[in-house]
C-alpha cells in the first residue's frame, strides 16, 4: 500500500469527523458541503481500493492475510457513503454525528490497513 495515500485518507476522514462534529456541536444537519467533504474522502479510498487491488493482483502479498486486507479495504470504501446516506434519512444533529462517527471508524480502519499490509 501507499502510505502517503493511507496517511491522506486518515487525515482526511479526521477533518471530516471534526468538521460534522462541530456542525452537530451547533445542532445543524449535514449540509450540502458535508456531502462534497463526504465525496472527497470516497474518493480517497476508492484510489486506495484500486491500489489495493492492484497490488494484490501484481502478486504482492499483506502481512496479515488477503482476505481481511480485502475485507477492510471494502469496509474502508464503504464506511464513509453509508454514514451519508444515514443522514440524509435522519435530518437533525444526530446525522451530523453519524457522519462525525463514521470518519473516526475511517480513520481507525486507514490505520489497521496499515498494520495488515506492513505486518
Amino acid at each position: 500500500m501507499l502510505d502517503a495515500l493511507t496517511l491522506a485518507t486518515g487525515v482526511a476522514a479526521l477533518l471530516l469527523a471534526a468538521w460534522c462534529g462541530w456542525a452537530a456541536y451547533r445542532g445543524q444537519p449535514t449540509k450540502d458541503w458535508h456531502f462534497i467533504g463526504m465525496a472527497v474522502v470516497t474518493l480517497l479510498t476508492l484510489v486506495q481500493l484500486v491500489v489495493g487491488v492492484v497490488q494484490l493482483a501484481r502478486g504482492e502479498e499483506p502481512e496479515q492475510g488477503t482476505v481481511i486486507f480485502v475485507a477492510y479495504l471494502l469496509g474502508s470504501f464503504a464506511c464513509v457513503p453509508a454514514a451519508g446516506f444515514m443522514s440524509l434519512a435522519e435530518r437533525t444533529r444526530w446525522g451530523s454525528i453519524t457522519v462525525a462517527a463514521s470518519g473516526v471508524v475511517l480513520a481507525v480502519l486507514e490505520v489497521r490497513l496499515y498494520d495488515i499490509w506492513k505486518g
